[in-house]
């Protein structure tokens, strides 16, 4: 995950707004994610686009070659005007804030599930549908093997962690053995 700065919240509301008025909040969301993948699976793409030694004019040439046949224009033109204010590093975060807002207007979020032990799908499904009804959102999850848990599971939404690794029980017992 990167930083996120003002200027990255500013540029991700703009298209944001730009997205909803357009009625295409899904289109944009399914776009700038492949847009990301781009540019995160071709770093050196960002380094020529922000590389002062080549004139602007050509910079937004590549731009143009690159994503105007497969982009909507405004998404286009998005990639064009971060690379004009020199901000192109900050696309993936502009991405990101995009994404966070996404969530928000769909009241979904993220679930950050840590294992030791693959779940089971009939346990991905159970455990989805309880954080569901825990958070009121629609849960988008992200499943990381942990070994350091031991065993069982912990769970992040948001601010909130749920703990039911073993390395926890472990910890609690630890404390209360200590006093």
């Amino acid at each position: 995950m990167t930083a996120m700065t003002q200027t990255n919240k500013e540029y991700a509301t703009a298209l944001f707004t730009l997205a909803t008025e357009n009625n295409a909040v899904d289109e944009y969301e399914k776009s700038l994610l492949e847009i990301g993948n781009i540019f995160k699976e071709n770093p050196d793409y960002i380094k020529v686009l922000e590389s002062p030694a080549i004139p602007l004019s050509e910079r937004i040439s590549f731009i143009d070659k690159a994503f105007e046949s497969t982009y909507t224009e405004y998404l286009v033109s998005f990639i064009k005007v971060l690379c004009e204010n020199g901000h192109i590093t900050e696309i993936c975060s502009c991405i990101e804030a995009f994404c966070d807002l996404v969530r928000i207007y769909k009241n979904r979020t993220i679930a950050t599930v840590y294992y030791v032990e693959p779940l089971s799908v009939e346990q991905k499904t159970a455990l989805i549908e309880k954080l569901q009804k825990i958070s009121g959102k629609v849960i988008e999850p992200e499943f990381i093997k942990d070994e350091s848990l031991i065993g069982g599971i912990k769970v992040q939404i948001d601010d909130k962690i749920f703990d039911g690794s073993i390395k926890n029980r472990l910890n609690k017992a630890k404390g209360v053995i200590s006093e």
